[in-house]
Protein backbone atom coordinates (compact mmCIF):
# COMPACT_ATOMS: atom_id res chain seq x y z
CA UNK A 1 0.00 0.00 0.00
CA UNK A 2 1.98 3.34 -0.99
CA UNK A 3 1.32 6.85 0.09
CA UNK A 4 -1.18 7.71 -2.44
CA UNK A 5 -3.75 4.89 -1.88
CA UNK A 6 -3.74 5.71 1.69
CA UNK A 7 -4.38 9.27 1.03
CA UNK A 8 -7.29 7.95 -0.96
CA UNK A 9 -8.52 5.61 1.82
CA UNK A 10 -7.98 8.82 4.25
CA UNK A 11 -10.02 10.96 1.96
CA UNK A 12 -13.03 8.58 1.63
CA UNK A 13 -13.36 7.83 5.08
CA UNK A 14 -13.19 11.34 5.79
CA UNK A 15 -16.18 11.71 3.08
CA UNK A 16 -17.79 8.72 4.38
CA UNK A 17 -17.82 10.73 7.82
CA UNK A 18 -19.24 13.83 6.77
CA UNK A 19 -22.19 11.67 4.88
CA UNK A 20 -23.05 9.87 7.91
CA UNK A 21 -22.80 13.02 10.02
CA UNK A 22 -25.33 14.54 7.71
CA UNK A 23 -27.91 11.84 7.51
CA UNK A 24 -27.72 11.24 11.20
CA UNK A 25 -28.60 14.95 11.86
CA UNK A 26 -31.76 14.42 9.73
CA UNK A 27 -32.66 11.02 11.52
CA UNK A 28 -32.08 13.05 15.02
CA UNK A 29 -33.29 16.20 13.99
CA UNK A 30 -36.03 17.83 16.75
CA UNK A 31 -39.51 17.18 16.49
CA UNK A 32 -42.06 20.02 15.29
CA UNK A 33 -43.03 21.56 18.47
CA UNK A 34 -46.37 22.23 17.02
CA UNK A 35 -47.85 18.57 17.53
CA UNK A 36 -49.89 18.02 20.36
CA UNK A 37 -48.58 14.80 22.10
CA UNK A 38 -48.47 13.19 25.56
CA UNK A 39 -45.97 10.77 26.79
CA UNK A 40 -46.98 9.50 30.32
CA UNK A 41 -44.04 7.82 32.33
CA UNK A 42 -44.76 5.15 34.50
CA UNK A 43 -48.40 6.09 34.54
CA UNK A 44 -47.47 9.90 36.05
CA UNK A 45 -48.97 13.26 35.48
CA UNK A 46 -45.88 15.20 35.48
CA UNK A 47 -46.44 18.98 36.56
CA UNK A 48 -46.67 21.48 33.76
CA UNK A 49 -46.51 25.26 34.51
CA UNK A 50 -47.85 25.91 31.06
CA UNK A 51 -51.16 23.55 31.21
CA UNK A 52 -52.89 25.46 33.55
CA UNK A 53 -53.69 22.64 35.66
CA UNK A 54 -52.63 22.11 39.20
CA UNK A 55 -49.37 20.53 39.05
CA UNK A 56 -49.08 16.72 40.85
CA UNK A 57 -45.93 14.68 41.49
CA UNK A 58 -45.81 11.54 43.20
CA UNK A 59 -47.17 10.47 45.90
CA UNK A 60 -44.66 9.64 48.97
CA UNK A 61 -46.09 6.81 51.26
CA UNK A 62 -42.37 5.51 51.94
CA UNK A 63 -38.83 7.02 52.44
CA UNK A 64 -38.56 7.32 48.20
CA UNK A 65 -42.00 8.52 46.18
CA UNK A 66 -44.12 6.51 43.65
CA UNK A 67 -43.47 7.41 40.69
CA UNK A 68 -47.20 6.85 40.35
CA UNK A 69 -48.80 10.08 40.83
CA UNK A 70 -52.83 11.00 41.81
CA UNK A 71 -54.87 13.25 40.55
CA UNK A 72 -54.54 16.56 41.58
CA UNK A 73 -56.90 17.65 44.32
CA UNK A 74 -58.00 21.08 42.89
CA UNK A 75 -59.84 21.42 39.89
CA UNK A 76 -58.03 21.69 36.52
CA UNK A 77 -57.67 25.24 35.54
CA UNK A 78 -58.20 26.22 39.14
CA UNK A 79 -54.10 26.92 39.64
CA UNK A 80 -53.17 30.36 38.94
CA UNK A 81 -51.36 31.64 35.61
CA UNK A 82 -47.91 31.14 36.41
CA UNK A 83 -46.77 33.79 34.30
CA UNK A 84 -49.08 36.42 35.84
CA UNK A 85 -47.46 35.80 39.60
CA UNK A 86 -44.80 38.74 40.99
CA UNK A 87 -41.37 38.51 39.37
CA UNK A 88 -38.61 39.04 41.48
CA UNK A 89 -35.40 40.17 39.13
CA UNK A 90 -32.13 39.21 39.59
CA UNK A 91 -28.90 41.15 38.25
CA UNK A 92 -25.17 39.77 38.87
CA UNK A 93 -22.27 40.22 36.51
CA UNK A 94 -23.05 37.10 34.69
CA UNK A 95 -26.47 36.20 34.89
CA UNK A 96 -29.90 38.34 34.74
CA UNK A 97 -32.68 36.18 35.55
CA UNK A 98 -36.52 36.60 36.06
CA UNK A 99 -38.27 34.38 38.50
CA UNK A 100 -41.00 33.37 41.46
CA UNK A 101 -40.53 31.04 44.46
CA UNK A 102 -41.00 28.26 42.28
CA UNK A 103 -39.37 28.74 38.68
CA UNK A 104 -36.91 30.78 37.04
CA UNK A 105 -38.41 31.64 33.78
CA UNK A 106 -36.12 34.17 31.90
CA UNK A 107 -32.38 33.81 32.13
CA UNK A 108 -29.89 35.89 29.84
CA UNK A 109 -26.10 35.03 29.45
CA UNK A 110 -24.80 38.83 30.38
CA UNK A 111 -21.09 37.80 28.82
CA UNK A 112 -22.38 35.86 25.48
CA UNK A 113 -24.10 37.76 22.59
CA UNK A 114 -26.37 36.14 20.67
CA UNK A 115 -24.85 36.95 17.62
CA UNK A 116 -20.82 38.49 16.57
CA UNK A 117 -22.04 41.86 16.10
CA UNK A 118 -21.09 43.96 18.10
CA UNK A 119 -24.39 45.49 20.34
CA UNK A 120 -26.13 42.60 20.45
CA UNK A 121 -28.64 41.05 22.87
CA UNK A 122 -27.42 38.05 25.14
CA UNK A 123 -28.02 34.79 24.72
CA UNK A 124 -31.61 33.95 26.77
CA UNK A 125 -31.27 30.94 27.94
CA UNK A 126 -34.30 30.52 30.14
CA UNK A 127 -37.55 32.16 28.29
CA UNK A 128 -41.36 31.48 28.85
CA UNK A 129 -42.75 32.55 25.23
CA UNK A 130 -44.22 28.92 23.33
CA UNK A 131 -41.12 29.05 20.54
CA UNK A 132 -38.06 29.29 23.01
CA UNK A 133 -39.99 27.87 26.01
CA UNK A 134 -37.38 26.47 28.71
CA UNK A 135 -37.67 26.78 32.50
CA UNK A 136 -36.29 25.23 35.09
CA UNK A 137 -39.30 24.38 38.28
CA UNK A 138 -39.09 23.29 41.59
CA UNK A 139 -42.01 22.21 44.26
CA UNK A 140 -43.01 19.91 47.33
CA UNK A 141 -44.95 16.93 46.93
CA UNK A 142 -46.69 15.32 49.86
CA UNK A 143 -49.21 12.41 50.01
CA UNK A 144 -50.67 13.43 53.32
CA UNK A 145 -49.59 16.90 54.40
CA UNK A 146 -49.87 20.26 52.72
CA UNK A 147 -47.58 21.56 50.36
CA UNK A 148 -46.41 24.59 48.14
CA UNK A 149 -45.73 23.26 44.30
CA UNK A 150 -43.50 25.36 41.72
CA UNK A 151 -46.94 27.14 41.00
CA UNK A 152 -48.32 28.02 43.71
CA UNK A 153 -47.31 28.56 47.53
CA UNK A 154 -44.02 30.53 48.11
CA UNK A 155 -44.25 34.15 48.20
CA UNK A 156 -41.33 36.57 48.58
CA UNK A 157 -40.31 37.37 52.14
CA UNK A 158 -39.84 41.14 51.92
CA UNK A 159 -40.75 43.99 49.34
CA UNK A 160 -37.93 43.97 47.43
CA UNK A 161 -38.19 42.87 43.85
CA UNK A 162 -35.19 43.94 42.04
CA UNK A 163 -32.04 42.23 43.55
CA UNK A 164 -28.46 43.68 41.93
CA UNK A 165 -25.13 42.32 43.02
CA UNK A 166 -23.09 45.41 43.96
CA UNK A 167 -19.18 45.99 43.66
CA UNK A 168 -17.66 44.52 46.53
CA UNK A 169 -20.43 41.99 47.45
CA UNK A 170 -19.77 38.16 46.77
CA UNK A 171 -23.06 36.67 46.60
CA UNK A 172 -26.55 37.73 46.65
CA UNK A 173 -29.85 36.07 48.14
CA UNK A 174 -33.33 35.57 47.06
CA UNK A 175 -35.55 34.37 50.08
CA UNK A 176 -39.05 33.15 49.73
CA UNK A 177 -41.06 31.19 52.16
CA UNK A 178 -44.36 29.06 52.24
CA UNK A 179 -46.52 29.07 55.24
CA UNK A 180 -48.88 26.19 55.57
CA UNK A 181 -51.44 25.18 58.14
CA UNK A 182 -50.26 23.36 61.30
CA UNK A 183 -47.38 25.69 61.64
CA UNK A 184 -45.35 23.90 59.10
CA UNK A 185 -43.17 26.51 57.06
CA UNK A 186 -40.66 26.35 54.34
CA UNK A 187 -37.98 28.80 53.77
CA UNK A 188 -36.24 28.78 50.06
CA UNK A 189 -33.31 30.82 49.24
CA UNK A 190 -31.57 31.06 45.81
CA UNK A 191 -27.87 32.19 46.60
CA UNK A 192 -26.14 33.75 43.32
CA UNK A 193 -22.46 33.93 43.95
CA UNK A 194 -20.24 36.32 42.16
CA UNK A 195 -18.95 35.37 38.32
CA UNK A 196 -21.11 32.03 39.42
CA UNK A 197 -23.21 29.98 36.33
CA UNK A 198 -24.29 27.38 39.70
CA UNK A 199 -27.05 28.95 41.22
CA UNK A 200 -27.75 27.18 45.23
CA UNK A 201 -31.08 26.59 46.19
CA UNK A 202 -31.91 25.50 49.82
CA UNK A 203 -35.18 24.45 51.48
CA UNK A 204 -35.53 24.28 54.93
CA UNK A 205 -39.10 22.77 56.59
CA UNK A 206 -39.74 23.72 59.89
CA UNK A 207 -42.13 22.36 62.18
CA UNK A 208 -43.67 24.35 64.47
CA UNK A 209 -46.68 22.44 64.78
CA UNK A 210 -48.09 19.15 66.82
CA UNK A 211 -47.95 17.10 64.47
CA UNK A 212 -44.95 15.21 62.09
CA UNK A 213 -44.56 16.55 58.21
CA UNK A 214 -43.44 14.59 55.27
CA UNK A 215 -42.58 15.77 51.90
CA UNK A 216 -40.54 15.09 49.24
CA UNK A 217 -38.85 17.87 47.30
CA UNK A 218 -38.55 17.88 43.26
CA UNK A 219 -36.92 19.82 40.34
CA UNK A 220 -37.24 19.74 36.76
CA UNK A 221 -36.24 21.10 33.43
CA UNK A 222 -38.59 21.31 30.85
CA UNK A 223 -38.56 23.21 27.31
CA UNK A 224 -39.53 22.99 23.65
CA UNK A 225 -36.69 22.21 20.97
CA UNK A 226 -35.23 24.85 20.00
CA UNK A 227 -34.63 25.94 16.76
CA UNK A 228 -32.02 26.54 15.23
CA UNK A 229 -30.49 30.05 14.30
CA UNK A 230 -28.18 29.52 11.50
CA UNK A 231 -28.35 26.45 8.37
CA UNK A 232 -26.61 25.28 5.74
CA UNK A 233 -23.97 22.29 4.93
CA UNK A 234 -21.34 21.67 7.69
CA UNK A 235 -22.99 24.25 10.46
CA UNK A 236 -21.45 23.42 13.42
CA UNK A 237 -25.02 23.44 15.19
CA UNK A 238 -27.25 21.03 13.67
CA UNK A 239 -24.49 18.63 14.50
CA UNK A 240 -24.19 19.62 18.45
CA UNK A 241 -26.74 17.71 20.65
CA UNK A 242 -30.07 18.74 22.08
CA UNK A 243 -31.68 16.91 24.60
CA UNK A 244 -31.89 15.71 28.20
CA UNK A 245 -29.02 14.34 29.68
CA UNK A 246 -28.51 12.54 33.52
CA UNK A 247 -25.86 11.04 35.50
CA UNK A 248 -25.63 8.19 37.79
CA UNK A 249 -23.08 6.55 40.16
CA UNK A 250 -23.38 3.27 38.51
CA UNK A 251 -24.84 3.60 35.26
CA UNK A 252 -22.63 6.87 34.12
CA UNK A 253 -23.42 9.79 31.69
CA UNK A 254 -26.31 8.92 29.37
CA UNK A 255 -28.56 10.85 27.70
CA UNK A 256 -31.89 11.19 25.15
CA UNK A 257 -32.64 13.56 22.11
CA UNK A 258 -36.11 14.93 21.74
CA UNK A 259 -37.48 12.63 18.99
CA UNK A 260 -36.12 9.44 21.60
CA UNK A 261 -38.06 10.36 24.63
CA UNK A 262 -41.06 8.21 23.72
CA UNK A 263 -39.44 5.81 21.49
CA UNK A 264 -36.63 4.49 24.05
CA UNK A 265 -39.11 3.87 26.71
CA UNK A 266 -39.31 5.50 30.37
CA UNK A 267 -37.03 6.75 32.84
CA UNK A 268 -37.30 5.52 36.36
CA UNK A 269 -34.40 5.24 38.64
CA UNK A 270 -32.95 5.85 42.17
CA UNK A 271 -29.68 7.65 41.66
CA UNK A 272 -27.73 8.90 44.79
CA UNK A 273 -26.18 11.78 43.70
CA UNK A 274 -25.55 11.96 39.76
CA UNK A 275 -27.60 15.54 37.93
CA UNK A 276 -29.71 15.63 35.70
CA UNK A 277 -29.62 18.61 32.63
CA UNK A 278 -31.33 19.47 29.20
CA UNK A 279 -28.38 20.07 26.77
CA UNK A 280 -28.18 22.37 23.60
CA UNK A 281 -25.46 23.98 21.28
CA UNK A 282 -23.05 25.85 23.97
CA UNK A 283 -25.32 25.67 26.75
CA UNK A 284 -26.86 24.02 29.34
CA UNK A 285 -29.17 24.01 32.34
CA UNK A 286 -28.61 21.44 35.03
CA UNK A 287 -29.86 20.40 38.32
CA UNK A 288 -27.47 19.07 40.95
CA UNK A 289 -28.55 17.20 44.22
CA UNK A 290 -26.35 16.89 46.63
CA UNK A 291 -23.83 14.04 46.44
CA UNK A 292 -25.69 11.88 49.61
CA UNK A 293 -29.17 12.66 48.43
CA UNK A 294 -31.04 9.97 46.90
CA UNK A 295 -33.99 10.83 44.23
CA UNK A 296 -35.90 9.30 41.53
CA UNK A 297 -34.57 10.73 38.02
CA UNK A 298 -38.32 10.59 34.94
CA UNK A 299 -38.52 12.12 31.75
CA UNK A 300 -42.02 12.81 30.22
CA UNK A 301 -43.72 14.96 27.15
CA UNK A 302 -46.30 16.83 28.44
CA UNK A 303 -48.63 19.06 26.22
CA UNK A 304 -48.26 22.87 27.05
CA UNK A 305 -48.40 25.83 25.20
CA UNK A 306 -46.29 25.46 21.74
CA UNK A 307 -47.53 21.96 21.47
CA UNK A 308 -44.98 19.11 23.13
CA UNK A 309 -42.17 20.20 25.90
CA UNK A 310 -39.93 17.97 27.01
CA UNK A 311 -39.29 17.29 30.55
CA UNK A 312 -36.67 15.60 33.34
CA UNK A 313 -37.28 16.13 36.36
CA UNK A 314 -35.23 14.52 39.91
CA UNK A 315 -37.83 13.76 42.86
CA UNK A 316 -36.64 13.33 45.96
CA UNK A 317 -35.37 13.35 48.62
CA UNK A 318 -37.93 12.88 51.16
CA UNK A 319 -37.75 14.56 54.64
CA UNK A 320 -39.80 13.75 57.78
CA UNK A 321 -39.48 16.73 60.02
CA UNK A 322 -41.07 16.10 63.69
CA UNK A 323 -42.63 18.52 65.59
CA UNK A 324 -40.57 21.34 67.17
CA UNK A 325 -37.65 20.31 64.66
CA UNK A 326 -36.61 21.30 61.43
CA UNK A 327 -34.53 19.75 58.38
CA UNK A 328 -33.23 21.20 55.14
CA UNK A 329 -32.15 20.08 51.30
CA UNK A 330 -30.55 21.71 49.46
CA UNK A 331 -29.32 21.69 45.52
CA UNK A 332 -27.28 23.48 42.55
CA UNK A 333 -29.01 24.70 39.14
CA UNK A 334 -26.60 25.48 36.64
CA UNK A 335 -27.87 28.08 34.20
CA UNK A 336 -25.13 29.15 31.53
CA UNK A 337 -22.75 27.89 29.40
CA UNK A 338 -20.79 24.81 28.81
CA UNK A 339 -17.13 26.30 30.36
CA UNK A 340 -14.96 23.65 31.16
CA UNK A 341 -12.94 24.56 34.12
CA UNK A 342 -16.01 26.12 35.59
CA UNK A 343 -17.85 23.36 35.52
CA UNK A 344 -14.94 20.95 36.69
CA UNK A 345 -14.65 23.49 39.63
CA UNK A 346 -18.19 21.97 40.75
CA UNK A 347 -16.36 18.80 41.96
CA UNK A 348 -19.32 16.74 40.66
CA UNK A 349 -18.86 13.30 38.71
CA UNK A 350 -19.75 13.44 35.12
CA UNK A 351 -20.81 16.67 35.03
CA UNK A 352 -17.87 17.55 32.67
CA UNK A 353 -19.49 15.28 30.07
CA UNK A 354 -22.12 18.05 29.26
CA UNK A 355 -19.53 19.31 27.17
CA UNK A 356 -20.30 16.80 24.46
CA UNK A 357 -17.15 16.31 22.71
CA UNK A 358 -18.82 13.17 20.97
CA UNK A 359 -21.30 10.47 21.16
CA UNK A 360 -18.42 7.87 20.77
CA UNK A 361 -16.43 7.51 24.49
CA UNK A 362 -13.24 7.47 22.72
CA UNK A 363 -13.51 10.49 20.36
CA UNK A 364 -14.95 12.40 23.57
CA UNK A 365 -12.25 11.07 25.69
CA UNK A 366 -9.63 12.37 22.78
CA UNK A 367 -11.75 15.35 22.45
CA UNK A 368 -11.15 15.98 26.81
CA UNK A 369 -7.15 15.73 25.96
CA UNK A 370 -7.39 18.13 23.38
CA UNK A 371 -9.20 20.53 24.65
CA UNK A 372 -6.86 20.81 27.55
CA UNK A 373 -3.80 21.06 25.91
CA UNK A 374 -5.55 23.53 23.53
CA UNK A 375 -6.38 25.59 26.09
CA UNK A 376 -3.06 24.82 28.00
CA UNK A 377 -1.28 27.15 24.88
CA UNK A 378 -4.22 29.52 24.85
CA UNK A 379 -3.09 30.61 28.44
CA UNK A 380 0.77 30.96 26.58
CA UNK A 381 -0.38 32.56 23.74
CA UNK A 382 -3.90 34.44 24.74
CA UNK A 383 -4.99 33.65 20.97
CA UNK A 384 -7.47 30.53 20.41
CA UNK A 385 -6.25 31.08 16.21
CA UNK A 386 -2.43 30.35 17.90
CA UNK A 387 -3.04 28.12 20.19
CA UNK A 388 -4.66 25.65 17.03
CA UNK A 389 -1.45 26.50 15.35
CA UNK A 390 0.12 25.93 18.52
CA UNK A 391 -1.98 22.27 19.00
CA UNK A 392 -0.37 21.18 15.38
CA UNK A 393 3.11 22.18 16.30
CA UNK A 394 3.18 19.57 19.35
CA UNK A 395 0.66 16.95 17.19
CA UNK A 396 3.36 17.38 14.49
CA UNK A 397 6.62 17.22 17.31
CA UNK A 398 5.02 13.95 19.08
CA UNK A 399 4.33 12.29 15.84
CA UNK A 400 7.95 13.26 14.48
CA UNK A 401 9.58 9.73 14.93
CA UNK A 402 6.50 8.38 12.33
CA UNK A 403 6.18 10.88 10.11
CA UNK A 404 9.78 10.85 9.61
CA UNK A 405 10.14 7.13 8.44
CA UNK A 406 7.02 8.45 6.32
CA UNK A 407 8.70 10.83 4.25
CA UNK A 408 11.83 8.93 4.32
CA UNK A 409 9.89 6.00 2.12
CA UNK A 410 8.15 8.66 0.38
CA UNK A 411 11.32 10.05 -0.60
CA UNK A 412 13.35 6.63 -1.79
CA UNK A 413 10.12 5.43 -3.48
CA UNK A 414 10.46 8.32 -5.52
CA UNK A 415 13.73 8.19 -6.49
CA UNK A 416 13.02 4.58 -7.71
CA UNK A 417 9.71 5.59 -9.92
CA UNK A 418 12.15 5.44 -13.42
CA UNK A 419 13.19 1.63 -12.07
CA UNK A 420 8.98 0.97 -11.41
CA UNK A 421 8.55 2.36 -14.63
CA UNK A 422 11.00 0.10 -16.36
CA UNK A 423 9.48 -2.79 -14.17
CA UNK A 424 5.69 -1.83 -15.60
CA UNK A 425 6.66 -1.77 -18.84
CA UNK A 426 8.27 -4.80 -18.85
CA UNK A 427 5.49 -6.89 -17.37
CA UNK A 428 2.79 -4.72 -19.48
CA UNK A 429 -0.88 -5.46 -18.50
CA UNK A 430 0.59 -8.52 -15.85
CA UNK A 431 -0.27 -6.35 -12.51
CA UNK A 432 0.38 -9.62 -10.86
CA UNK A 433 3.97 -10.23 -11.82
CA UNK A 434 3.98 -5.93 -12.01
CA UNK A 435 3.50 -6.24 -8.25
CA UNK A 436 5.34 -9.37 -7.71
CA UNK A 437 8.63 -7.22 -9.17
CA UNK A 438 7.55 -4.33 -7.24
CA UNK A 439 7.67 -5.92 -3.95
CA UNK A 440 11.16 -7.24 -4.52
CA UNK A 441 12.49 -3.99 -5.55
CA UNK A 442 11.23 -2.91 -2.13
CA UNK A 443 12.72 -5.33 -0.27
CA UNK A 444 16.11 -4.67 -2.31
CA UNK A 445 16.19 -1.45 -1.59
CA UNK A 446 14.92 -1.64 2.01
CA UNK A 447 11.69 0.67 1.37
CA UNK A 448 8.67 0.16 3.57
CA UNK A 449 5.75 0.59 0.95
CA UNK A 450 3.22 1.01 4.22
CA UNK A 451 5.70 3.61 6.13
CA UNK A 452 3.28 6.26 5.62
CA UNK A 453 -0.39 4.56 6.74
CA UNK A 454 0.22 4.84 10.51
CA UNK A 455 1.21 8.82 10.80
CA UNK A 456 -2.09 9.67 8.07
CA UNK A 457 -4.69 7.13 9.58
CA UNK A 458 -3.86 8.20 13.09
CA UNK A 459 -4.69 11.74 12.25
CA UNK A 460 -7.97 11.07 11.50
CA UNK A 461 -9.58 10.40 14.75
CA UNK A 462 -7.73 13.87 15.88
CA UNK A 463 -9.20 15.54 13.19
CA UNK A 464 -12.49 13.93 14.36
CA UNK A 465 -11.89 14.66 17.58
CA UNK A 466 -10.41 18.45 16.95
CA UNK A 467 -14.25 18.92 15.45
CA UNK A 468 -15.98 18.50 17.94
CA UNK A 469 -13.90 20.11 20.00
CA UNK A 470 -14.37 23.29 18.24
CA UNK A 471 -18.39 21.86 17.08
CA UNK A 472 -18.78 22.60 21.23
CA UNK A 473 -16.81 24.40 22.88
CA UNK A 474 -18.13 27.70 24.05
CA UNK A 475 -14.65 29.50 24.60
CA UNK A 476 -13.96 29.51 21.27
CA UNK A 477 -17.86 30.81 20.33
CA UNK A 478 -17.35 34.16 18.43
CA UNK A 479 -13.15 34.35 19.19
CA UNK A 480 -11.20 35.45 16.77
CA UNK A 481 -7.84 34.72 14.96
CA UNK A 482 -6.50 38.02 13.00
CA UNK A 483 -7.37 39.61 10.06
CA UNK A 484 -10.89 38.86 8.52
CA UNK A 485 -11.01 35.54 10.45
CA UNK A 486 -12.96 36.85 13.25
CA UNK A 487 -14.91 33.61 14.16
CA UNK A 488 -13.04 30.65 13.96
CA UNK A 489 -15.94 28.35 14.65
CA UNK A 490 -18.06 29.86 11.86
CA UNK A 491 -16.80 29.02 8.17
CA UNK A 492 -14.18 31.77 6.78
CA UNK A 493 -16.16 34.36 4.94
CA UNK A 494 -13.63 34.74 2.22
CA UNK A 495 -12.94 31.56 1.98
CA UNK A 496 -9.17 32.15 2.25
CA UNK A 497 -7.99 29.18 3.99
CA UNK A 498 -9.38 26.25 1.76
CA UNK A 499 -8.10 27.90 -1.51
CA UNK A 500 -4.83 27.37 1.08
CA UNK A 501 -5.23 24.09 2.01
CA UNK A 502 -5.87 23.23 -2.09
CA UNK A 503 -2.61 24.61 -3.30
CA UNK A 504 -0.90 23.09 -0.21
CA UNK A 505 -2.21 19.90 -1.61
CA UNK A 506 -1.82 20.47 -5.09
CA UNK A 507 2.27 21.23 -3.91
CA UNK A 508 1.84 17.65 -2.07
CA UNK A 509 0.73 15.66 -4.84
CA UNK A 510 3.91 17.06 -6.81
CA UNK A 511 5.78 15.76 -4.52
CA UNK A 512 4.15 12.33 -4.11
CA UNK A 513 5.00 9.47 -6.03
CA UNK A 514 2.31 8.24 -8.42
CA UNK A 515 4.10 4.87 -9.17
CA UNK A 516 2.14 1.82 -9.53
CA UNK A 517 -1.10 3.57 -9.72
CA UNK A 518 -3.43 2.84 -12.75
CA UNK A 519 -5.40 5.72 -14.73
CA UNK A 520 -8.36 6.16 -12.86
CA UNK A 521 -6.32 6.03 -9.31
CA UNK A 522 -4.42 9.00 -11.13
CA UNK A 523 -7.41 11.00 -12.09
CA UNK A 524 -9.02 10.38 -8.45
CA UNK A 525 -5.80 11.96 -7.13
CA UNK A 526 -5.68 15.23 -9.40
CA UNK A 527 -9.16 15.42 -8.35
CA UNK A 528 -8.76 15.72 -4.41
CA UNK A 529 -7.94 18.99 -3.66
CA UNK A 530 -10.67 20.57 -5.13
CA UNK A 531 -13.16 18.34 -3.70
CA UNK A 532 -11.31 19.06 -0.61
CA UNK A 533 -10.96 22.67 -0.75
CA UNK A 534 -14.92 22.85 -1.88
CA UNK A 535 -15.78 20.63 1.21
CA UNK A 536 -13.83 22.79 3.42
CA UNK A 537 -15.11 26.06 2.44
CA UNK A 538 -18.16 24.91 4.75
CA UNK A 539 -16.25 23.62 7.49
CA UNK A 540 -15.59 25.79 11.25
CA UNK A 541 -12.47 28.35 10.13
CA UNK A 542 -10.77 26.75 13.30
CA UNK A 543 -10.98 23.69 11.62
CA UNK A 544 -9.39 24.82 8.48
CA UNK A 545 -6.72 26.29 10.15
CA UNK A 546 -5.47 22.89 11.76
CA UNK A 547 -5.65 21.24 8.71
CA UNK A 548 -4.22 24.05 6.48
CA UNK A 549 -1.27 24.32 9.27
CA UNK A 550 -0.79 20.35 9.70
CA UNK A 551 -0.29 19.70 5.76
CA UNK A 552 1.56 23.11 5.37
CA UNK A 553 4.40 21.48 7.66
CA UNK A 554 3.92 18.41 6.55
CA UNK A 555 4.74 19.62 2.90
CA UNK A 556 7.70 21.54 4.32
CA UNK A 557 8.97 18.41 5.66
CA UNK A 558 8.19 16.16 2.79
CA UNK A 559 10.32 18.47 0.60
CA UNK A 560 13.61 18.35 2.67
CA UNK A 561 13.04 14.40 2.85
CA UNK A 562 12.66 14.39 -0.94
CA UNK A 563 15.52 17.03 -1.76
CA UNK A 564 17.67 14.76 1.23
CA UNK A 565 17.00 11.42 -0.03
CA UNK A 566 15.69 11.67 -3.89
CA UNK A 567 17.75 14.10 -5.50
CA UNK A 568 19.07 11.71 -7.90
CA UNK A 569 16.97 9.29 -9.92
CA UNK A 570 18.20 5.74 -9.20
CA UNK A 571 19.58 4.35 -12.48
CA UNK A 572 18.36 1.01 -13.58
Amino acid sequence: MNQTRVFLIFAWLMVATLLWMEWDKDQTAPPPTTTAVTNEVANSTVPNAASGNTPTVPDAPAALPDLAVPPADAAAGSAPDVAATPAVTVDTDVLSVVMDGGELRQADLIGYPSEAEAGSAPVRLFARDPANYFVAQSGWTSSANPAPTHEQGFVLEGDVRQFTLRPGQDAVVVPFVWTGPDGVSIRRSYTFQRGEYAVTVRDEVINAGDAPWQGFVYRQLSRVPRALTSSGPMNAEQYSFQGAAWYSPAEKYEKRAFDDFVDDGALNRQVEGGWIAMLQHHFFAAWIPSAEDTSTFALATPTGTGGTQYLIREIGPGLNVAPGSRAATEARLWVGPKLVRQIQAQGVPGLDRAVDFSRFSILATLGSWLFWLLSFIHDLVGNWGWAIIGLVVVIKLAMYPLSAAQYKSMAKMRKFQPRIAQLKERHGDDRQKFQQAMMELYKKEKINPVGGCLPLLLQMPVFLALYWVLLESVELRHAPWVLWIDDLTARDPFFVLPALNMAVMWATQKLSPMSGMDPMQQKMMQFMPLVFGVMFAFFPAGLVLYWVTNAGIGLLQQWYMTKKYAEAPAKA
